[in-house]
């Protein structure tokens, strides 16, 4: 069996979503460009984001300075203003780039019978500037984003590949902060390959996988912010996990999520009994940011000792429903919720990761020749609370950015280097998957309770504990058994939850998304929470 498979490119992407697939289209007229997917090419949250992209189009009405605005009210004191403005102003020419990829935005008439995109609102934004393809924007993108990667001559896609390692300085026995090669796992073959490129870009996604309950599909396991953290790049804010609010509470739709659009057009929150709550939390109520709607549920749930609350449209005109909500009334009545009638049971879900490794507006991170964006990459964009719909135009335009900068640079980047091979003859196969099964679980329910919603500084003192034992546990398995998509997940997840437990640890106050009884204030003039990688005793292979 062949272990020293070898792949060339240009350029190296791991990551397949709206970020990835964006920057390979945006480069491959100009070099050969590599994605790496851990599964096919659909899998990701890509797919699965429902509500839209904010984007002003409505100039009458709307402003960039609006958009920056209420994007900088919804962060929570948090965002850098110069990275919202540098995305909301260029937003408008990236969605325009979207649409002639092929994307199919909604429209409607005026009342001059002129078409026009019809733009919705979510939850933190004062005007209606949501570009949406119904109700399942995220796979209008994605789907559009693969049919052209596919047809492109210079794009090579290389599917079901785990990415293990990046290959540093470091691993040449080099000193400098240049990357020249990734460990990857065919997940087909079995076996353990590599890749060498100019550039390399990570567009992983985030890390809800590390909650019990998460929106994210199964790929979302941190990987792109643990590798980078291995091979020394700094990470910010990952404290800030963003819980969506409207996670559809039904064993046979698990991960289900409820868009905020669905409040964005006059759905209510509703206890058990049918009386409305968010008017006791906020005065915008149901449009309230994420993070203010996510605790009332929380606090409604535990107060009342409830399963789940309630999101109830079935007040509006059925018709106006099943035309802006489509996947999700079909869903729903798949397993007997009929949302023109019913009120939807829904639970907070770990959606978002608002941190990740840090990079300039150009996507470029620490490291000479890596970049990251979309979710696995920190900004600046998100602040302490990322708003809605901001998500995939972060992918776009650091992608579009990202693109610019690397074509840029790369008539004059060094000639590729002799890559190390994977070593692999002191493991064996592993006799003992049910040590990953259990610590899998144990690490997703201890952060769901002593790192989830609300915090305190005795449960963010457990977790580490308890994390802690886990990473010594797994750096023993790793070294001595050979590598599955199970332990690759795993190893990434324990090393994210680290980062998270020892940026909320960091953080003495209450904003956005991290809420801690120990510190429920603000406090003055805060800063970004950074974290710098030390010596790592555990040597890739």
């Amino acid at each position: 069996m062949n272990q020293n498979k070898h792949h060339i490119a240009d350029v190296a992407i791991i990551g397949s979503g709206a970020a990835g697939l964006s920057l390979a289209l945006s480069l491959a007229n100009h070099c050969n460009v590599t994605v790496i997917s851990k599964g096919e090419l659909t899998e990701g949250s890509t797919l699965y984001a429902q509500g839209g992209i904010a984007a002003v189009f409505d100039k009458k009405n709307d402003s960039i300075e609006s958009h920056v605005q209420d994007t900088l009210d919804a962060g929570g004191g948090l965002c850098d203003r110069d990275a919202v403005h540098y995305t909301a102003s260029n937003a408008p020419d990236c969605l325009q780039w979207l649409i002639e990829q092929g994307v199919p935005f909604d429209m409607e008439f005026d009342s001059k019978g002129k078409e026009r995109f019809h733009l919705t609102r979510e939850g933190g934004h004062s005007h209606r500037r949501i570009l949406h393809a119904a109700d399942a924007t995220g796979r209008a993108v994605q789907t559009t984003l693969i049919s052209q990667v596919q047809a492109h001559a210079n794009i090579t896609l290389l599917e079901q590949y785990n990415a293990i390692d990046l290959i540093g300085d470091k691993k040449l026995a080099q000193t400098g902060k240049h990357i020249h090669g990734i460990y990857m796992w065919n997940r087909c073959a079995k076996r353990v390959e590599t890749i060498s490129a100019k550039f390399f870009a990570l567009a992983t996604g985030g890390a809800s996988k590390v909650y019990l309950y998460t929106s994210n599909p199964d790929v979302s396991s941190g990987d792109g912010i643990a590798m980078a953290w291995r091979a020394g790049c700094r990470v910010a804010n990952m404290e800030f996990n963003q819980f969506h609010p409207t996670s559809l509470y039904h064993p046979e739709l698990q991960n289900f999520l409820i868009t905020e659009a669905m409040r964005g057009e006059g759905a209510y929150l509703k206890r058990p009994d049918g009386t409305r709550f968010m008017k006791d939390f906020d005065e915008r109520e149901e449009l309230a940011p994420r993070d203010i709607v996510a605790r009332a549920i929380d606090f409604e749930m535990k107060r009342l000792g409830a399963n789940c609350v309630y999101l109830d449209i079935s007040h509006k005109d059925k018709d106006f429903i099943i035309e802006h909500f489509p996947t999700i009334y079909a869903k729903c009545l798949s397993v007997g919720l009929d949302i023109t009638k019913d009120p939807i049971p829904v639970v907070p879900a770990a959606h978002y990761t608002c941190g990740g490794v840090m990079t300039d507006f150009n996507g470029k991170t620490d490291l000479d020749n890596l970049y990251a964006i979309g979710e696995v990459a920190y900004t600046g964009l998100h602040g302490a609370n990322r708003m809605a719909s901001n998500s995939l135009l972060e992918c776009i335009v650091f992608a579009h950015a990202a693109a610019k900068d690397i074509l840029a640079k790369i008539q004059h980047s060094p000639a590729l280097k002799e890559l190390p091979v994977w070593d692999e003859s002191r493991v064996t196969n592993s006799d003992e998957e049910v040590v990953i099964t259990h610590n899998w679980h144990e690490l997703r329910l201890f952060m769901w309770d002593y790192v989830g919603i609300v915090r305190s500084t005795k449960r963010l003192e457990r977790a580490l504990h308890r994390v802690e034992l886990l990473q010594q546990e797994i750096r023993d398995y790793y070294a001595n058994f050979r590598v599955s998509n199970n332990l690759l997940e795993l190893r990434n997840l324990v090393q994210v939850a680290e980062l998270i437990i020892r940026s909320a640890m960091e953080r003495k106050e209450s904003r956005g998304l991290h809420y801690t009884i120990d510190y429920p204030q603000l406090n003055d003039n805060p800063t970004p929470t950074i974290l710098t990688p030390f010596a790592h005793d555990e040597q890739p292979k």
